[in-house]
């Protein structure tokens, strides 16, 4: 029994520190996009206006919504974290809608790009 308790203490450890390393891995992971990129690939792609349009492929609706994605897990320039987070939180929940075919789609899209509500308070 004595043997016993410290191997299965050792083994609890082990299994502990892994799983928090898992976590922090996750947490620290870098966005694919700065938000430089990510603004840069908005305005001079107009990709933005394709989707809200409804002339966008499929691929490119897919990066407009990995763009924004990326937007998101970065720290704005300036301003509130959680301000940020709901403005780019419904970028991709625009940009998911309209990625789905979803009726209206382009009109919260156009809606959730307000430049200068993100300008404003975050550039």
């Amino acid at each position: 029994m004595r043997r016993v308790f410290p191997v299965a203490l050792t083994v609890l450890a082990i299994a502990a520190s892994f799983a928090l390393s898992t976590l922090r891995a996750d947490d620290d992971e870098k966005p694919k996009f700065t938000i430089k990129e990510a603004m840069k690939a908005h305005a001079k792609e107009k990709l933005h206006t394709k989707v809200i349009e409804g002339k966008a492929t499929d691929e490119e609706k897919e990066k407009l919504l990995s763009l924004y994605e990326a937007m998101g897990k970065n720290k704005p320039p300036k301003g509130d974290a959680e301000s940020w987070k709901k403005l780019t939180d419904e970028l991709v929940a625009a940009a998911k809608d309209a990625k789905e075919g979803k009726e209206g789609a382009g009109d919260r899209l156009k809606k959730a790009v307000d430049c200068g509500a993100c300008h404003k308070i975050h550039k």
